[in-house]
């Protein structure tokens, strides 16, 4: 009945949350290459995501309203029969507030019943299927989320100025819970920040995500020592070679990490 835990049998499961112009789906395809394997999108942002299609090969699945969660839910399933080693959704908060998404949809049921909790009950177990989807996916998931967008007055090097930021993910409450990890992005630079991380790679770091970035994700899943931010190295899975340069740079990377929480950076 039960077996050792092995990191190495765990998917992805990243979500990207920001508010437009934060760099989402640029991130999202960044760390899917360097994840490795056959890419697919499920774009529900009008064909934006293939404007990127110089930065990796990926193919694409163009979703168009309705976006109903079981909509969602036949795209995934379509991509793990197909055989692709990541999935990227792009974006999930359209399942939410989009046309003939879950708050679409729970609008219709309330007017019909005339009691918005006994429409809820009707349509949470839709989108509590396309969750489900998701986390059991053989693919590596990863969801853009775009965020509220609100301004506050900031000062910086002296000088005061207006600065957009993102506020709480459009989607179900506590959702983020369900990822391994979870990027915030910042207009400004693109600049991630992890909200949420179960590796401990990305703790109290602000970087901008790129390939490498995947690569550490992979690496950590591939390992097979207890992850944390104190380990002194990451041994990978023996059936899981990584190339001499990436795990150099990935012990560099912990070593680094370890200086600075000990204040010796």
């Amino acid at each position: 009945m039960f077996h050792k835990a092995h990191r190495g049998t765990s998917k992805l499961r990243l979500a990207l949350m920001g508010p437009a112009g934060s760099g989402k789906t640029y991130s999202a395809l960044q760390i899917a290459k360097g994840l490795g394997g056959r890419i697919a999108m499920i774009d529900t942002e009008r064909g934006s995501g293939s404007l990127y299609s110089h930065l990796v090969d990926f193919d694409v699945a163009e979703l168009t309203p309705p976006f109903s969660p079981d909509r969602y839910v036949e795209a995934i399933s379509a991509a793990e029969q197909a055989g692709y080693g990541v999935l990227i959704i792009d974006s999930l908060s359209h399942a939410w507030a989009g046309p003939g998404g879950v708050l679409d949809i729970h609008d219709k049921v309330t007017k019909a019943v005339r009691n918005s909790f006994t429409a809820w009950r009707e349509v949470t177990p839709d989108h509590n299927r396309l969750v489900d989807a998701m986390l059991g996916s053989a693919c590596h998931v990863i969801v853009t989320l775009r965020t509220k967008t609100a301004y506050e007055v900031v000062s910086e090097g002296g000088k005061t100025k207006v600065a957009k930021i993102g506020l709480a993910p459009q989607q179900r409450d506590g959702l983020e819970y369900e990822f391994t990890v979870v990027f915030d992005l910042s207009i400004d630079g693109h600049v991630a920040t992890a909200t949420k991380d179960r590796t401990s790679l990305f703790d109290g770091n602000y970087f901008t995500p790129d390939a490498e970035t995947g690569i550490k994700i992979l690496e950590w899943l591939n390992s097979g020592g207890a992850a944390s931010g104190n380990d002194a190295a990451q041994t990978v899975a023996d059936d899981q070679p990584v190339e001499p340069e990436r795990k150099n740079a990935f012990l560099l990377d912990t070593l680094d990490r370890m200086f600075n929480q000990l204040g010796l950076g």
